[in-house]
């Protein structure tokens, strides 16, 4: 059992809280201690439903985000290595609904309006969106490896144009919205030949503010265009984001082809499977990161809710008991900005932590100030106290998680493809050049190394690291870098090296020149025939100097 509490005090904390697991923790502190909050000032009218049960509970989900025909579909059918049910594949806008592709021990799809009555899914609160939005979602289920660790929201392609915005019959960005705060990642995808950014799109975008934590970007049919074109293409989508993301760090952009198709131009080949490695490892971690994930959402909207505790309760002090109520209703919420200002200097709070006041504005006008509640301080200080007691000690329980259960990786379809086979990431590259290979790999190169060897005027078969110095020197690498080379060629620490010893300091140079690391141990494979342990297995290799 784990537990943040001293051994001493029983496995309890000084209020009697006990928790088995984070996830535990995480839905016991909501419930006794924000939850009260939110309900008395009115937070998930204003904000965002009530948590429940199902939400601390659900796996990590990924939202794929996109205009139409950016192969967000297609992304999921090669993580997933097989088709789903409800899936549609076109250059048209075929998605035109949310499905959500979760696992299940039967394949089948459930419709939107049963799918919000089952307490076991986290979308219970997608009621709110009517009709309209649940004709339009479904639940895709199917026995698959990767769904056992994630699960996976596909969006519908997003158009430009107001008609299409508005025969939507749902606002589109606020169920963006809702996703945004409960998923663990979000993947904006775009295509190499549609930079484009629309105005719905812009508005999506923006309706995930806030999570910019969580949002990676995909450019996907990079296969498509040549280097020179990628090069102009990458440029330009930088650009588009910079003018609707609205921070000051890049955000993470993936280049490559994600579908099962033969590359068009080759000549990236080597970058793309970098960049799919890359993106691979980003969400084989969410599993692992899921529990802290959901403790920073509950701390973010632990500070938004005392934020708006105080706006609340502000807006009801200054209301007059009898006459004028709507006067000083419409001047209030026209100084917003300026009672912001005031209060962030009040109870020091961070400019950051307020929500949009343009919004907050437009949804105050549908309510009567005169029947907000006043402010409980019992309740800030309870909130308080979670954040600056309970939290810590979640921290610590996660920790604990971490060193007695095995790390959670995502597994199945393309995350394990290349796996243990020729076809990994590096595989006969770079370091490990060789390492099937009869022959020592270095020999190849030797005569040319050794003719380079000759005229640093070997002493005893030996050059001095003074003479080999100046000619590794010339690589232009950083001393940091020559110097570790040096101790990997130095097979007998010596500090002089043999011709062997020395041709392995320049294929390790050569190594690192091309842009691969190089190991902290040199490698089997890489020790001189002459100083290996095992004079027999000299007989595996074609040591034979011209």
């Amino acid at each position: 059992m784990f537990s943040w509490a001293n051994k001493e005090q029983g496995g309890r904390s000084k209020e009697g809280d006990m928790f088995q697991t984070v996830t535990e923790g995480l839905q016991t502190l909501y419930t006794r201690k924000l939850l009260p909050l939110e309900e008395t000032y009115l937070f998930h009218d204003f904000h965002s439903p009530a948590l429940e049960e199902a939400d601390f509970q659900s796996k990590p989900m990924v939202l794929l985000v996109g205009q139409y025909s950016t192969g967000k579909t297609t992304f999921i059918r090669y993580l997933l290595e097989q088709d789903f049910p409800g899936m549609r594949i076109g250059p048209e806008p075929t998605t035109d609904g949310f499905i959500a592709v979760m696992y299940g021990e039967n394949e089948g799809v459930v419709p939107g309006n049963a799918l919000v009555v089952d307490p076991k899914k986290p979308f219970r609160k997608l009621n709110a969106f009517g009709n309209a939005f649940l004709n339009r979602f479904i639940c895709s289920q199917m026995p698959n490896q990767v769904l056992q660790s994630i699960s996976i929201i596909d969006t519908p392609g997003i158009l430009s144009g107001e008609k299409q915005r508005i025969s939507r019959g749902y606002d589109f960005s606020e169920v963006l919205r809702w996703f945004g705060e409960r998923v663990d990642r979000i993947i904006l995808l775009f295509d190499a030949h549609k930079l484009d950014i629309s105005d719905e799109f812009s508005e999506a975008i923006r309706a995930l503010r806030g999570q910019d934590d969580k949002i990676r970007v995909v450019l996907n049919k990079a296969d498509q265009v040549d280097t020179q074109q990628l090069m102009r293409v990458y440029g330009a989508l930088m650009w588009s984001l910079g003018k609707v993301i609205n921070t000051p760090e890049v955000v993470r952009v993936y280049l490559g082809s994600f579908w099962a198709k033969p590359l068009q131009n080759t000549e990236n080949r080597r970058l793309f499977e970098a960049e799919a490695q890359d993106l691979f490892r980003d969400i084989q971690g969410l599993p692992r990161n899921a529990a802290l994930r959901k403790l920073n959402d509950l701390i973010k909207r632990a500070r938004l809710a005392k934020v708006h505790a105080y706006i609340i309760s502000h807006l009801k002090k200054e209301m007059p008991s009898l006459f004028g109520k709507e006067k000083k209703k419409e001047e209030l919420i026209a100084r917003l900005p300026e009672i912001y200002v005031m209060l962030q200097r009040e109870h020091h709070i961070s400019p950051g932590d307020f929500p949009n006041v343009n919004k907050m504005q437009e949804q105050l006008q549908h309510y009567d100030f005169s029947k907000f509640p006043s402010l409980k301080m019992k309740l800030i200080e309870s909130v308080d106290k979670m954040l600056t007691n309970k939290i810590s000690g979640l921290m610590t329980l996660i920790r604990e998680e971490e060193k007695s259960t095995p790390a959670q990786m995502v597994t199945g379809g393309a995350f394990q493809g290349s796996e243990d086979s020729p076809f990994s990431r590096g595989y006969g590259e770079g370091i490990s050049a060789g390492t099937d290979a009869d022959d020592w790999i270095v020999n190849r190169d030797k005569p040319r190394y050794d003719e380079i060897f000759y005229t640093l005027m070997p002493i005893n078969g030996k050059v001095t690291g003074v003479n080999a110095k100046k000619e590794m020197m010339n690589s232009r690498l950083p001393n940091t870098v020559l110097g570790k080379i040096w101790k990997l060629s130095d097979c007998d620490c010596d500090g002089m090296l043999d011709d062997e010893e020395f041709a392995l300091a320049q294929h390790l140079i050569k190594v690192k020149l091309e842009g691969y690391e190089l190991p902290n141990e040199l490698p089997v494979h890489l020790v001189p025939p002459s100083h290996r342990k095992n004079p027999t297995a000299d007989t595996l290799f074609n040591h034979q100097e011209d």
